[in-house]
């Protein structure tokens, strides 16, 4: 059954709380000043009427305890002077009686809505309603809830494509789009005042809402739905302007559905500075028409409905900022470095608070080592997004200067500073040595890492905790420790072990029980699968853990096994390509991958050459096989190579337009040291 927004949470006085529709129903006994119009402005009522029934010819869904010949000047009065309760109608027990229950009302119909209280109940009502809505379709929806059946029978609301956001100027001609449509079901509950199809068939002007294919309506300047739109204040059908404008509103035929005389109200949506759309309340034929002081609640309803719209696509604009924001600032997806296998969750602390200052990264670095970095930012606006922004760019550009750890977040640390006094913000950085299986870490007051080891033993990482960045002023330790092969590195932010329910301490402890009993399910020689781990420690946060943002890196630690790596120096000589050649030559025979011996031995060749050209200490060759061939050549000469188009009468110059041509990959890596150039082969030829 429809949601009748005259139904309160709490027992209204004057209203009976056990009425299964809601409906506002006159009090029992009425106060001395709750009398008629008429009677409060010295009327006398004519002789032999009754106060208590309608007249013959009114309609009882909206009669009044009125004389029959008085003219409706009703119009409602400001709520200071309404009474407490509804005025009663005097009358019998038995009238009483048929209102409460609907038996005295004709089948089809709601309890009927008086003009003074019950107008401004329902209007008090409705619009709360509508306010409780966040989005779009909540608003529009309360709208339609709060409407039928209480006020039409049926409503249509159209809106425009595509709305506009604030006070943005819309472009192109002004189209609506009929966002939904609502009327009472087929089938009611007698005891809410309808009967069956069987004994009370709907009329059919609103059994054919479904069959109007007016989707889109695109409003002609100058035309008579454009003057209705533009006179803001809601109208009868029935008005000449607007029985133009419902064929251009609803299509061809569609005014058809439409009931004649007063029983159906044409709203113009305005928003804060211009019409979004308009809504049109319809009634069956066999209720009561319209009245004026409808006309004033339709104006109401419009008004709160079109600034609840706008205020709904404000929103929304801002949650999509929030939404690219954050989603702009954290890696889309993580790199795949050699010998260590990647996985990361982000969850922020709230729906309503899509933005926050956690975040974490992977970068890979020279010598297939990995940067691991996670971090967080104090608050949870744009402001902390926009700084977390600014910091990981930073620990970006630091990484790629091959820095230390510790050097890391001392320069991350006077970065911070830079951007103001108060911007404050906890960081640990690592990084993966996957040839010697040790990782070197160093934190500025973050929560430190937990290590999971291949057979189940879970462990927090002793690691210095340092000052926040931003204090200024403080040294940085970093500490250099085994990474074992299966193991799992946890690196995460303090919103998934701190709460209000709990402290950081407790909740670390609990994180490394997690991990170990995690563990225990697949055994002491299979490390569980990394995306299932991730979701196993997000599940241990109850109901009360969601205080703050998370950010959770997990890192599991393959490493590279020794027989699958060959390391030479080389003296900077003329001699040394062609050594360089040979050695390469040898390590490629030892593995089975003779295939691709000349593609190596040329890259090599040509790629030492430019090496020893320039170098003044000896020259570092390195050749990994993993799942592709990877050389890497070291020097102490900072400049990057550049690929250039060489000319015809150029004698050098097309190394690296070989090594472009013939790689899968390759790369140039400045270190504190010098550089690194690097490339990669796939290992079927």
């Amino acid at each position: 059954m429809t949601e009748q927004p005259t139904s309160f949470e709490r027992p209204q006085t004057g209203a009976d709380p056990a009425d299964p529709r809601g409906a506002l129903l006159r009090a029992s006994t009425p106060p001395h000043n709750a009398l008629p119009a008429q009677a409060r402005a010295g009327e006398t009522p004519a002789p032999g009427s009754d106060m208590t029934t309608p007249q013959p010819g009114s309609d009882p869904e909206h009669s009044q305890p009125t004389v029959a010949a008085e003219p409706d000047t009703h119009r409602p009065r400001p709520v200071s002077e309404l009474p407490d309760v509804i005025p009663t109608q005097v009358g019998s027990d038995s009238t009483a009686a048929e209102r409460r229950t609907g038996q005295g009302l004709p089948p089809g119909r709601p309890t009927p809505m008086r003009r003074d209280g019950d107008r401004l109940r329902f209007v008090g009502a409705a619009t709360r309603r509508i306010a409780r809505g966040i989005d779009l379709d909540e608003i529009v929806m309360g709208l339609c809830r709060a409407t039928v059946p209480t006020f039409s029978d049926a409503i249509l609301v159209y809106l425009r494509d595509p709305l506009p956001v604030g006070d943005e100027r819309p472009t192109g001609p002004l189209v609506l789009r009929l966002r939904r449509t609502d009327r009472i079901p087929e089938e009611r509950d007698t005891e809410g005042g309808f009967v069956s199809p069987a004994l009370q068939p709907e009329p059919a002007e609103l059994t054919e809402l479904s069959a109007v294919t007016a989707e889109l309506c695109e409003v002609r300047a100058g035309g008579a739905l454009a003057e209705v739109l533009r006179g803001v204040r809601p109208v009868f059908t029935d008005s000449p302007a607007a029985r133009a404008a419902l064929p251009e509103l609803l299509g061809e035929g569609g005014e058809l559905i439409v009931p004649a005389g007063q029983r159906a109200i044409l709203a113009p949506l305005r928003g804060r500075r211009r019409v979004i759309g308009a809504a049109l309340f319809l009634r069956r034929p066999e209720r009561v028409a319209f009245e004026q002081d409808d006309l004033l609640v339709a104006a109401q309803l419009a008004t709160h409905s079109a600034l609840g719209i706008d205020k709904a696509v404000l929103y929304g604009r801002e949650a999509y900022i929030a939404d690219e924001l954050q989603r702009t600032m954290l890696p889309e997806t993580l790199p795949r470095p050699t010998g260590v296998r990647l996985a990361s969750r982000y969850l922020p602390a709230a729906e309503t608070a899509r933005v926050g200052g956690d975040w974490y990264d992977a970068i890979p670095l020279p010598g297939s080592r990995v940067a691991l970095v996670v971090g967080d930012v104090m608050g949870h606006s744009m402001t902390s997004a926009a700084i977390m922004g600014q910091l990981r760019t930073t620990a970006q550009t630091l990484a790629g200067l091959d820095l230390p750890p510790q050097e890391v977040l001392h320069h991350l640390d006077e970065q911070a500073q830079r951007l103001g006094t108060d911007r404050m913000a906890t960081c640990l950085y690592a990084v993966y040595d996957p040839v010697s299986h040790r990782i070197t870490i160093a934190n500025a007051g973050h929560p430190p890492p937990v290590l999971l080891h291949l057979g189940g033993r879970a462990e927090v990482l002793r690691v210095p905790p340092g000052a926040p960045i931003g204090v200024g002023g403080v040294d940085f330790e970093a500490v250099e420790l085994d990474a074992p092969a299966g193991a799992t590195l946890l690196l995460y932010t303090d919103g998934l072990v701190e709460s209000r329910l709990r402290d950081v301490w407790t909740g670390i402890e609990q994180l490394r029980e997690r991990l170990a009993a995690t563990a225990q399910l697949t055994g002491p020689d299979h490390p569980p699968p990394l995306e299932a781990l991730c979701d196993e420690v997000l599940d241990m946060l109850g109901p009360g853990d969601r205080d703050d943002d998370i950010a959770l890196l997990a890192a599991r630690f393959d490493g590279i096994a020794p027989s699958d790596v060959a390391y030479w120096f080389l003296e900077p000589e003329d001699a040394a390509p062609g050594r360089a050649r040979r050695l390469a030559r040898r390590a490629l025979s030892r593995w089975g991958l003779e295939e691709l011996s000349d593609s190596v031995e040329l890259l090599v060749s040509e790629v030492v050459t430019n090496a020893v050209r320039y170098a003044s200490r000896p020259v570092t060759l390195r050749l990994l096989r993993t799942d592709v061939l990877r050389c890497e050549v070291g020097d102490d000469v900072p400049q990057l190579p550049r690929l250039r188009q060489a000319r015809a009468t150029d004698e050098g110059g097309r190394g690296l337009y070989l090594v472009n041509r013939l790689a899968r990959r390759w790369g140039a890596t400045r270190l504190s040291t010098g550089k690194v150039v690097w490339f990669e082969l796939n290992r079927g030829g």
